[in-house]
Protein backbone atom coordinates (compact mmCIF):
# COMPACT_ATOMS: atom_id res chain seq x y z
CA UNK A 1 0.00 0.00 0.00
CA UNK A 2 2.69 2.50 0.99
CA UNK A 3 5.14 1.53 -2.39
CA UNK A 4 5.73 5.58 -2.76
CA UNK A 5 6.77 5.46 0.81
CA UNK A 6 9.91 3.05 -0.23
CA UNK A 7 10.29 4.91 -3.25
CA UNK A 8 10.78 8.10 -0.97
CA UNK A 9 13.51 6.45 0.83
CA UNK A 10 15.54 5.28 -2.06
CA UNK A 11 15.38 8.61 -3.33
CA UNK A 12 16.90 10.05 -0.27
CA UNK A 13 19.33 7.47 -0.76
CA UNK A 14 20.52 8.29 -4.70
CA UNK A 15 22.93 9.79 -6.26
CA UNK A 16 20.52 12.62 -8.24
CA UNK A 17 19.54 13.96 -4.44
CA UNK A 18 21.42 17.72 -4.78
CA UNK A 19 24.21 18.95 -5.87
CA UNK A 20 25.08 20.64 -2.08
CA UNK A 21 25.13 16.86 -0.83
CA UNK A 22 28.11 15.89 -2.72
CA UNK A 23 29.87 18.65 -1.05
CA UNK A 24 28.52 18.22 2.07
CA UNK A 25 30.93 20.27 4.56
CA UNK A 26 32.60 19.16 7.83
CA UNK A 27 30.29 21.49 10.34
CA UNK A 28 31.63 19.49 13.44
CA UNK A 29 29.49 19.50 16.55
CA UNK A 30 27.47 22.52 15.08
CA UNK A 31 25.44 19.63 12.70
CA UNK A 32 24.09 18.53 16.10
CA UNK A 33 22.77 21.54 17.56
CA UNK A 34 19.75 22.23 15.52
CA UNK A 35 18.32 18.59 16.40
CA UNK A 36 19.44 19.95 19.71
CA UNK A 37 17.23 22.96 19.60
CA UNK A 38 14.46 20.80 18.20
CA UNK A 39 13.82 18.59 21.00
CA UNK A 40 14.31 20.82 23.89
CA UNK A 41 12.08 23.67 22.43
CA UNK A 42 9.70 20.47 22.00
CA UNK A 43 9.75 19.10 25.64
CA UNK A 44 9.69 23.19 26.82
CA UNK A 45 6.73 24.43 24.59
CA UNK A 46 5.25 20.83 24.53
CA UNK A 47 4.49 21.50 20.93
CA UNK A 48 5.66 20.05 17.28
CA UNK A 49 5.43 22.60 14.54
CA UNK A 50 6.97 25.40 15.64
CA UNK A 51 10.40 23.73 17.17
CA UNK A 52 10.74 22.13 13.91
CA UNK A 53 10.62 25.39 11.86
CA UNK A 54 12.89 26.64 13.53
CA UNK A 55 15.12 23.86 13.32
CA UNK A 56 14.96 24.02 9.93
CA UNK A 57 15.73 27.60 9.56
CA UNK A 58 18.68 26.85 12.21
CA UNK A 59 20.26 24.41 9.64
CA UNK A 60 20.62 26.77 6.82
CA UNK A 61 21.47 29.41 9.02
CA UNK A 62 25.03 27.17 9.90
CA UNK A 63 24.89 25.54 6.57
CA UNK A 64 24.78 29.19 4.02
CA UNK A 65 24.92 31.77 6.72
CA UNK A 66 23.58 35.26 5.61
CA UNK A 67 21.95 33.51 2.83
CA UNK A 68 20.28 31.41 4.77
CA UNK A 69 16.83 32.04 3.42
CA UNK A 70 17.04 30.77 -0.23
CA UNK A 71 18.29 27.30 1.48
CA UNK A 72 15.71 26.74 3.29
CA UNK A 73 13.05 28.38 0.78
CA UNK A 74 14.60 25.50 -1.93
CA UNK A 75 14.32 22.64 0.64
CA UNK A 76 10.56 24.03 1.49
CA UNK A 77 9.89 23.37 -2.32
CA UNK A 78 11.48 20.12 -2.60
CA UNK A 79 9.13 18.76 -0.29
CA UNK A 80 6.22 20.67 -1.46
CA UNK A 81 6.42 19.34 -5.26
CA UNK A 82 8.10 15.91 -4.14
CA UNK A 83 4.77 13.67 -5.38
CA UNK A 84 5.68 10.63 -2.88
CA UNK A 85 5.41 13.74 -0.18
CA UNK A 86 2.71 14.93 -1.99
CA UNK A 87 1.15 11.25 -1.46
CA UNK A 88 1.46 11.22 2.07
CA UNK A 89 -0.48 14.51 2.54
CA UNK A 90 -3.30 13.60 0.57
CA UNK A 91 -3.62 10.19 2.42
CA UNK A 92 -3.78 11.93 5.45
CA UNK A 93 -6.15 14.65 4.46
CA UNK A 94 -8.54 11.93 2.99
CA UNK A 95 -8.62 9.91 5.77
CA UNK A 96 -9.70 12.71 7.87
CA UNK A 97 -12.24 12.93 5.50
CA UNK A 98 -13.46 9.31 5.68
CA UNK A 99 -13.59 9.58 9.78
CA UNK A 100 -15.79 12.43 9.40
CA UNK A 101 -18.30 10.90 7.33
CA UNK A 102 -18.48 7.62 9.28
CA UNK A 103 -18.69 9.87 12.60
CA UNK A 104 -21.61 11.72 10.81
CA UNK A 105 -23.25 8.48 10.03
CA UNK A 106 -23.06 6.85 13.08
CA UNK A 107 -21.18 4.07 11.94
CA UNK A 108 -18.59 4.29 14.39
CA UNK A 109 -21.49 4.48 17.28
CA UNK A 110 -22.41 1.38 16.12
CA UNK A 111 -19.49 -0.49 15.75
CA UNK A 112 -18.49 0.76 19.18
CA UNK A 113 -21.28 -0.40 20.90
CA UNK A 114 -20.78 -3.81 19.29
CA UNK A 115 -17.03 -4.32 20.23
CA UNK A 116 -18.56 -3.35 24.11
CA UNK A 117 -19.75 -7.12 23.98
CA UNK A 118 -16.11 -7.83 23.21
CA UNK A 119 -14.09 -5.54 25.61
CA UNK A 120 -16.25 -4.84 28.71
CA UNK A 121 -13.64 -3.38 30.27
CA UNK A 122 -9.73 -1.34 30.40
CA UNK A 123 -7.95 -4.42 29.99
CA UNK A 124 -9.53 -6.32 27.34
CA UNK A 125 -10.43 -3.58 25.16
CA UNK A 126 -6.66 -2.66 25.37
CA UNK A 127 -6.10 -6.16 24.48
CA UNK A 128 -8.99 -6.17 21.69
CA UNK A 129 -6.82 -3.11 20.40
CA UNK A 130 -3.50 -4.82 20.44
CA UNK A 131 -5.07 -8.36 18.40
CA UNK A 132 -6.59 -5.94 15.72
CA UNK A 133 -3.37 -4.11 15.37
CA UNK A 134 -1.59 -7.13 14.72
CA UNK A 135 -3.97 -8.10 12.21
CA UNK A 136 -4.07 -4.79 9.96
CA UNK A 137 -0.54 -5.68 9.21
CA UNK A 138 -0.05 -4.30 5.87
CA UNK A 139 1.20 -0.81 6.80
CA UNK A 140 1.85 1.33 9.88
CA UNK A 141 -0.26 4.44 8.24
CA UNK A 142 -3.25 1.91 7.49
CA UNK A 143 -3.10 0.30 11.35
CA UNK A 144 -2.52 3.58 12.51
CA UNK A 145 -5.80 5.61 10.85
CA UNK A 146 -8.00 2.20 11.29
CA UNK A 147 -7.33 1.19 14.40
CA UNK A 148 -7.72 4.63 16.05
CA UNK A 149 -11.40 4.92 14.14
CA UNK A 150 -12.56 1.94 15.16
CA UNK A 151 -11.26 1.66 19.10
CA UNK A 152 -11.17 5.59 20.35
CA UNK A 153 -15.11 5.56 21.03
CA UNK A 154 -14.75 1.89 22.82
CA UNK A 155 -11.73 3.01 25.17
CA UNK A 156 -13.25 6.36 25.69
CA UNK A 157 -16.30 4.39 27.21
CA UNK A 158 -14.31 2.44 29.33
CA UNK A 159 -11.99 5.27 30.34
CA UNK A 160 -8.84 4.41 29.21
CA UNK A 161 -6.87 7.31 28.80
CA UNK A 162 -6.07 8.57 24.93
CA UNK A 163 -2.38 8.26 26.14
CA UNK A 164 -2.46 4.34 26.58
CA UNK A 165 -4.73 4.03 23.58
CA UNK A 166 -1.81 5.68 21.33
CA UNK A 167 0.56 4.07 22.83
CA UNK A 168 -0.75 0.80 21.74
CA UNK A 169 -1.76 1.78 18.04
CA UNK A 170 2.01 2.72 17.82
CA UNK A 171 3.50 -0.05 19.14
CA UNK A 172 1.24 -2.38 16.46
CA UNK A 173 1.93 0.50 13.71
CA UNK A 174 5.65 0.20 12.40
CA UNK A 175 7.09 -2.65 15.21
CA UNK A 176 4.38 -5.29 13.68
CA UNK A 177 4.98 -4.26 9.77
CA UNK A 178 9.13 -4.82 10.70
CA UNK A 179 8.50 -8.39 11.72
CA UNK A 180 6.01 -9.91 9.55
CA UNK A 181 7.27 -10.61 5.89
CA UNK A 182 3.90 -9.46 3.99
CA UNK A 183 4.15 -5.76 5.13
CA UNK A 184 5.26 -2.82 3.02
CA UNK A 185 8.28 -3.10 5.60
CA UNK A 186 9.55 -6.63 4.37
CA UNK A 187 9.47 -5.29 1.19
CA UNK A 188 11.57 -1.83 1.06
CA UNK A 189 14.07 -3.74 3.45
CA UNK A 190 14.50 -7.21 1.69
CA UNK A 191 14.73 -4.90 -0.99
CA UNK A 192 17.41 -2.78 0.42
CA UNK A 193 19.56 -5.28 2.16
CA UNK A 194 19.79 -7.82 -0.96
CA UNK A 195 21.21 -4.73 -3.17
CA UNK A 196 23.97 -5.18 -1.29
CA UNK A 197 27.02 -6.88 -2.04
CA UNK A 198 27.63 -10.09 -0.46
CA UNK A 199 23.95 -10.61 1.11
CA UNK A 200 23.06 -12.58 -2.12
CA UNK A 201 25.76 -15.24 -1.24
CA UNK A 202 24.84 -15.85 2.26
CA UNK A 203 22.18 -18.57 0.53
CA UNK A 204 19.17 -18.03 1.57
CA UNK A 205 17.71 -16.98 -2.07
CA UNK A 206 15.23 -14.20 -2.70
CA UNK A 207 15.37 -10.66 -0.66
CA UNK A 208 12.12 -11.36 0.95
CA UNK A 209 13.46 -15.21 2.05
CA UNK A 210 16.67 -13.55 3.25
CA UNK A 211 14.76 -11.19 5.49
CA UNK A 212 12.77 -13.89 6.73
CA UNK A 213 15.98 -14.90 8.55
CA UNK A 214 16.36 -11.15 10.12
CA UNK A 215 13.14 -10.65 11.65
CA UNK A 216 14.09 -13.23 14.91
CA UNK A 217 16.77 -10.39 15.06
CA UNK A 218 14.80 -7.38 15.01
CA UNK A 219 15.01 -7.29 18.51
CA UNK A 220 13.13 -3.71 19.16
CA UNK A 221 9.96 -4.21 17.28
CA UNK A 222 9.77 -7.56 19.07
CA UNK A 223 10.09 -6.14 22.42
CA UNK A 224 7.95 -3.14 22.00
CA UNK A 225 4.80 -6.01 20.40
CA UNK A 226 5.44 -7.63 23.59
CA UNK A 227 5.23 -5.02 26.25
CA UNK A 228 2.11 -3.54 25.36
CA UNK A 229 -0.16 -6.83 26.66
CA UNK A 230 2.32 -6.67 29.98
CA UNK A 231 1.17 -3.16 29.90
CA UNK A 232 -2.67 -3.46 29.36
CA UNK A 233 -2.74 -6.46 31.84
CA UNK A 234 -1.35 -4.13 34.50
CA UNK A 235 1.88 -6.13 34.73
CA UNK A 236 3.95 -3.31 33.57
CA UNK A 237 3.65 -0.43 35.89
CA UNK A 238 2.46 2.68 34.86
CA UNK A 239 5.05 4.93 34.45
CA UNK A 240 5.98 8.65 33.93
CA UNK A 241 3.51 10.66 31.93
CA UNK A 242 1.57 7.87 31.36
CA UNK A 243 1.21 7.19 35.28
CA UNK A 244 0.04 10.66 35.20
CA UNK A 245 -2.87 10.11 32.85
CA UNK A 246 -3.91 6.83 33.92
CA UNK A 247 -4.64 9.15 37.47
CA UNK A 248 -5.99 12.01 35.40
CA UNK A 249 -9.01 9.54 33.96
CA UNK A 250 -9.93 7.62 37.63
CA UNK A 251 -10.10 11.23 39.67
CA UNK A 252 -11.81 13.44 37.06
CA UNK A 253 -12.86 10.52 34.24
CA UNK A 254 -11.01 12.90 31.48
CA UNK A 255 -9.53 10.41 29.19
CA UNK A 256 -7.44 13.83 27.46
CA UNK A 257 -5.65 16.33 28.68
CA UNK A 258 -7.23 19.61 29.01
CA UNK A 259 -4.38 20.72 26.32
CA UNK A 260 -6.33 18.25 24.21
CA UNK A 261 -9.79 19.26 24.93
CA UNK A 262 -10.19 21.15 21.80
CA UNK A 263 -9.10 18.76 19.47
CA UNK A 264 -11.94 16.63 20.70
CA UNK A 265 -14.97 19.33 20.94
CA UNK A 266 -16.99 17.74 17.71
CA UNK A 267 -16.79 14.78 19.44
CA UNK A 268 -18.44 16.07 22.35
CA UNK A 269 -21.26 17.48 20.48
CA UNK A 270 -21.63 14.27 19.14
CA UNK A 271 -22.07 12.45 22.38
CA UNK A 272 -24.46 14.84 23.46
CA UNK A 273 -26.47 14.73 20.19
CA UNK A 274 -30.23 12.83 21.49
CA UNK A 275 -31.41 9.95 19.58
CA UNK A 276 -28.55 8.89 18.12
CA UNK A 277 -28.53 5.32 16.68
CA UNK A 278 -25.48 3.38 14.51
CA UNK A 279 -25.94 0.55 12.28
CA UNK A 280 -22.82 -1.52 12.44
CA UNK A 281 -22.62 -2.13 8.40
CA UNK A 282 -22.31 2.13 8.05
CA UNK A 283 -18.89 1.21 9.56
CA UNK A 284 -17.71 -2.19 8.41
CA UNK A 285 -18.13 -1.63 5.09
CA UNK A 286 -16.59 0.97 4.23
CA UNK A 287 -13.40 -0.02 6.37
CA UNK A 288 -13.87 -3.31 5.13
CA UNK A 289 -13.48 -1.93 1.63
CA UNK A 290 -10.36 0.20 2.62
CA UNK A 291 -8.36 -2.43 3.86
CA UNK A 292 -9.40 -5.17 1.25
CA UNK A 293 -8.59 -2.76 -1.93
CA UNK A 294 -5.37 -1.84 0.15
CA UNK A 295 -3.71 -4.75 0.35
CA UNK A 296 -5.61 -6.41 -3.26
CA UNK A 297 -4.61 -3.17 -5.35
CA UNK A 298 -1.72 -1.86 -3.39
CA UNK A 299 -2.05 1.50 -3.31
CA UNK A 300 -3.91 3.10 -0.21
CA UNK A 301 -4.51 6.34 -1.80
CA UNK A 302 -7.07 4.93 -4.08
CA UNK A 303 -8.27 2.60 -1.68
CA UNK A 304 -9.24 5.42 0.97
CA UNK A 305 -11.07 7.26 -2.32
CA UNK A 306 -12.71 4.48 -2.48
CA UNK A 307 -13.34 4.03 0.88
CA UNK A 308 -15.37 7.59 0.63
CA UNK A 309 -17.24 6.57 -2.80
CA UNK A 310 -18.95 3.63 -0.87
CA UNK A 311 -20.11 5.71 1.76
CA UNK A 312 -21.68 7.84 -0.64
CA UNK A 313 -23.09 5.27 -2.49
CA UNK A 314 -24.34 3.85 1.39
CA UNK A 315 -25.70 7.13 2.95
CA UNK A 316 -26.52 8.80 0.35
CA UNK A 317 -30.03 6.69 -1.03
CA UNK A 318 -30.90 5.72 2.90
CA UNK A 319 -30.81 9.33 3.73
CA UNK A 320 -27.82 9.28 6.57
CA UNK A 321 -26.98 12.20 4.81
CA UNK A 322 -27.74 14.78 1.93
CA UNK A 323 -25.50 15.09 -0.68
CA UNK A 324 -24.55 18.77 0.21
CA UNK A 325 -24.05 17.35 4.22
CA UNK A 326 -21.82 14.70 2.80
CA UNK A 327 -19.56 17.31 0.72
CA UNK A 328 -19.43 19.77 3.41
CA UNK A 329 -18.29 16.73 6.08
CA UNK A 330 -16.01 15.53 3.72
CA UNK A 331 -14.32 18.61 3.20
CA UNK A 332 -14.49 19.54 7.17
CA UNK A 333 -12.93 16.48 7.57
CA UNK A 334 -10.08 16.96 4.77
CA UNK A 335 -9.39 20.59 6.31
CA UNK A 336 -8.96 18.98 10.04
CA UNK A 337 -5.94 16.99 8.94
CA UNK A 338 -4.37 20.29 7.69
CA UNK A 339 -2.50 20.92 11.46
CA UNK A 340 -1.19 17.34 11.17
CA UNK A 341 -0.37 17.45 7.21
CA UNK A 342 1.71 20.49 8.56
CA UNK A 343 3.72 19.06 11.00
CA UNK A 344 4.59 15.69 8.75
CA UNK A 345 4.79 18.41 6.07
CA UNK A 346 7.78 20.21 8.46
CA UNK A 347 9.47 17.18 9.46
CA UNK A 348 10.07 16.15 5.76
CA UNK A 349 11.54 19.59 5.53
CA UNK A 350 14.13 18.69 8.73
CA UNK A 351 14.68 15.37 6.79
CA UNK A 352 16.16 17.14 3.95
CA UNK A 353 17.80 19.71 6.40
CA UNK A 354 19.37 17.16 8.34
CA UNK A 355 21.07 15.76 4.91
CA UNK A 356 22.07 18.43 3.66
CA UNK A 357 24.20 19.43 7.11
CA UNK A 358 25.71 15.84 6.47
CA UNK A 359 24.69 14.48 9.85
CA UNK A 360 24.90 10.92 9.13
CA UNK A 361 28.07 11.24 7.50
CA UNK A 362 29.03 12.69 11.05
CA UNK A 363 27.55 10.18 13.17
CA UNK A 364 28.85 7.52 11.27
CA UNK A 365 32.68 9.35 11.25
CA UNK A 366 32.14 9.67 15.06
CA UNK A 367 31.48 5.91 16.01
CA UNK A 368 33.29 4.58 13.47
CA UNK A 369 37.19 4.44 15.77
CA UNK A 370 34.55 2.30 18.16
CA UNK A 371 33.80 -0.23 15.73
CA UNK A 372 34.27 -4.16 16.06
CA UNK A 373 32.52 -7.36 15.41
CA UNK A 374 31.20 -7.82 19.02
CA UNK A 375 30.19 -4.13 19.13
CA UNK A 376 28.96 -3.69 15.59
CA UNK A 377 25.43 -4.43 16.06
CA UNK A 378 24.70 -2.85 19.27
CA UNK A 379 26.49 0.40 17.78
CA UNK A 380 24.63 0.18 14.45
CA UNK A 381 21.27 0.04 16.74
CA UNK A 382 22.15 2.66 18.44
CA UNK A 383 23.76 5.14 15.42
CA UNK A 384 20.17 4.50 13.09
CA UNK A 385 17.84 5.23 15.64
CA UNK A 386 20.18 8.30 16.65
CA UNK A 387 19.82 9.12 13.59
CA UNK A 388 16.58 8.60 12.79
CA UNK A 389 15.25 10.11 15.83
CA UNK A 390 17.14 13.31 14.77
CA UNK A 391 16.03 13.10 10.91
CA UNK A 392 12.27 11.82 11.93
CA UNK A 393 13.57 9.80 7.88
CA UNK A 394 12.14 6.18 9.02
CA UNK A 395 13.18 5.08 5.70
CA UNK A 396 15.26 7.74 4.38
CA UNK A 397 18.28 6.67 6.95
CA UNK A 398 17.96 3.08 6.30
CA UNK A 399 18.76 3.77 2.51
CA UNK A 400 21.72 6.18 3.65
CA UNK A 401 23.13 4.26 5.74
CA UNK A 402 22.80 0.86 4.75
CA UNK A 403 25.80 0.75 2.09
CA UNK A 404 27.74 1.73 4.37
CA UNK A 405 26.74 -0.45 7.41
CA UNK A 406 26.97 -3.98 5.49
CA UNK A 407 30.29 -3.61 3.58
CA UNK A 408 31.51 -2.79 6.85
CA UNK A 409 29.85 -5.49 8.64
CA UNK A 410 31.47 -8.47 6.11
CA UNK A 411 34.46 -6.79 6.44
CA UNK A 412 35.02 -6.34 9.89
CA UNK A 413 33.16 -10.11 10.19
CA UNK A 414 30.25 -9.20 11.70
CA UNK A 415 27.00 -11.60 11.58
CA UNK A 416 25.17 -9.71 8.79
CA UNK A 417 22.06 -11.02 9.76
CA UNK A 418 22.39 -9.49 13.14
CA UNK A 419 23.40 -6.48 11.88
CA UNK A 420 20.45 -6.26 8.82
CA UNK A 421 18.35 -6.52 12.16
CA UNK A 422 19.66 -4.24 14.06
CA UNK A 423 19.07 -2.10 11.01
CA UNK A 424 15.25 -2.40 11.14
CA UNK A 425 15.47 -2.30 14.62
CA UNK A 426 16.58 1.41 15.15
CA UNK A 427 14.68 2.32 12.00
CA UNK A 428 11.58 1.09 14.33
CA UNK A 429 12.48 2.76 17.37
CA UNK A 430 12.99 5.83 15.12
CA UNK A 431 9.44 5.83 14.00
CA UNK A 432 8.07 4.84 17.38
CA UNK A 433 10.14 7.01 19.28
CA UNK A 434 10.18 10.01 17.66
CA UNK A 435 7.92 12.85 18.78
CA UNK A 436 8.19 14.59 15.24
CA UNK A 437 8.04 10.92 12.58
CA UNK A 438 4.69 10.53 10.82
CA UNK A 439 3.53 7.71 12.45
CA UNK A 440 3.98 9.31 15.76
CA UNK A 441 2.10 12.91 14.15
CA UNK A 442 -0.33 9.99 13.05
CA UNK A 443 -1.31 8.30 15.74
CA UNK A 444 -1.56 11.57 18.13
CA UNK A 445 -3.93 13.27 15.43
CA UNK A 446 -5.95 10.64 14.92
CA UNK A 447 -6.38 9.51 18.60
CA UNK A 448 -7.12 13.14 19.02
CA UNK A 449 -4.34 15.07 21.45
CA UNK A 450 -1.65 16.72 21.26
CA UNK A 451 1.59 15.33 19.67
CA UNK A 452 3.48 15.60 22.72
CA UNK A 453 0.82 14.26 25.31
CA UNK A 454 1.33 10.75 23.28
CA UNK A 455 4.92 11.23 22.61
CA UNK A 456 6.45 12.09 25.98
CA UNK A 457 3.92 9.43 27.59
CA UNK A 458 4.92 6.24 25.35
CA UNK A 459 8.70 7.06 25.65
CA UNK A 460 9.55 5.08 28.89
CA UNK A 461 8.03 2.25 26.90
CA UNK A 462 10.18 2.29 23.76
CA UNK A 463 13.06 3.06 25.74
CA UNK A 464 12.35 -0.45 27.98
CA UNK A 465 11.66 -2.01 24.65
CA UNK A 466 14.92 -0.29 23.30
CA UNK A 467 17.28 -1.44 26.37
CA UNK A 468 15.72 -4.92 25.65
CA UNK A 469 17.08 -4.89 22.29
CA UNK A 470 20.50 -3.52 23.20
CA UNK A 471 21.50 -5.57 25.54
CA UNK A 472 20.20 -8.72 22.96
CA UNK A 473 22.30 -7.14 20.14
CA UNK A 474 25.33 -6.99 22.84
CA UNK A 475 25.11 -11.10 23.02
CA UNK A 476 24.67 -11.93 20.24
CA UNK A 477 27.82 -9.08 18.86
CA UNK A 478 29.90 -12.01 21.21
CA UNK A 479 27.95 -15.12 20.95
CA UNK A 480 26.90 -15.44 17.23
Amino acid sequence: PCAARAGRAIYYGGPARRTRRNRIMNYGLLTLVPIVIVIALALITKRTLEPLILGTLCTYLIIDGAGFAQGWMDAFFRVATDRDHQWVFMVCALFGSLIALLGASHGTLGFSKWLSRLGRGPRSTLFITWVMGILIFVDDYLNIMTLSTCMKKQTDRNKVPREALSYVIDSTGAPVCAILPFSTWAVFFSGLFFAEQGVAQLGYGSAIETFYHVIPFAFYAIAAVVIVPLFGFGLLPKMGRMRTAYLRAERTGQVYSPESRELNLEDEDDEAAPGAHGNILDFVVPIGVLIVLAIAGGELFLAVLAAIAVCFVLYIPRKKLSVTRFCDLAMHGFCNMIPTVAIIFFAFVMQEAMSDIGIAAYVINAVRPFMSAPLFPVITFAVVALLNFSTGSVWGIPAIVTPIILPLAFSIGANPLVVMGAIVSGATLGSHACFYSDATVLTSSCCRMQNMDHALSQLPYALCAAGLAAAGYLACGFLL
